[in-house]
């Protein structure tokens, strides 16, 4: 990959190539630790085109891509923004639908109190005849209880009336 960026700098990036061939043959490693030492002798006109070309050949690219990830961190935020002006307009229409099962609910209420209502009008009204029926029938039994009274008077009366009575001596 990098023979393939320094292919596209031109020869004067070849032919420091084997410069750095030669100084990474020439670094020795540890062997207890897998770390390469640090004496290492590096050309820097060869490390700044190394720079060059990695960053002309990279940049391009991560520039892009900055700039797609700007974007859609952007498009996030206003798909963010729009979810929560949903979540809201939903809640309100939840809120709307509450009042709305609570008018409906009280609607319900207020249908039963005026069918009670009008039951209670229609039980006094019964109450009310079968009281009067009542005080007649009272009155009916009293007339003939009186009548039935004053019938065994007169006929008491009459059966006085009746029994013979001893003439008196003159």
């Amino acid at each position: 990959m990098e023979v393939a960026g320094m292919e596209d700098e031109g020869p004067s990036t070849q032919s420091e190539l084997p410069d750095l061939q030669a100084t990474q043959q020439q670094q020795p490693l540890d062997l207890q630790s897998s770390t390469p030492v640090e004496n290492v002798c590096v050309d820097q006109k060869a490390v700044d085109k190394l720079t060059e070309g990695f960053l002309s050949h990279y940049l391009p690219d991560l520039q892009n891509s900055k700039r797609a990830l700007q974007e859609l961190t952007q498009n996030q935020l206003i798909l963010l923004d729009t979810l929560d002006q949903e979540v809201t307009k939903f809640r309100e229409c939840n809120g709307l639908l509450d009042l709305n099962s609570l008018f409906t609910e009280a609607k319900v209420y207020q249908n039963k109190l005026v069918n009670i209502r009008k039951e209670m009008i229609m039980l006094h009204e019964k109450t009310t005849k079968l009281k009067k029926r009542a005080l007649k029938l009272q009155q009916q039994k009293q007339k003939e209880q009186l009548e039935k009274e004053q019938q065994r008077e007169r006929e008491l009366e009459r059966e006085r009336q009746l029994i013979a009575k001893p003439a008196k001596k003159t």
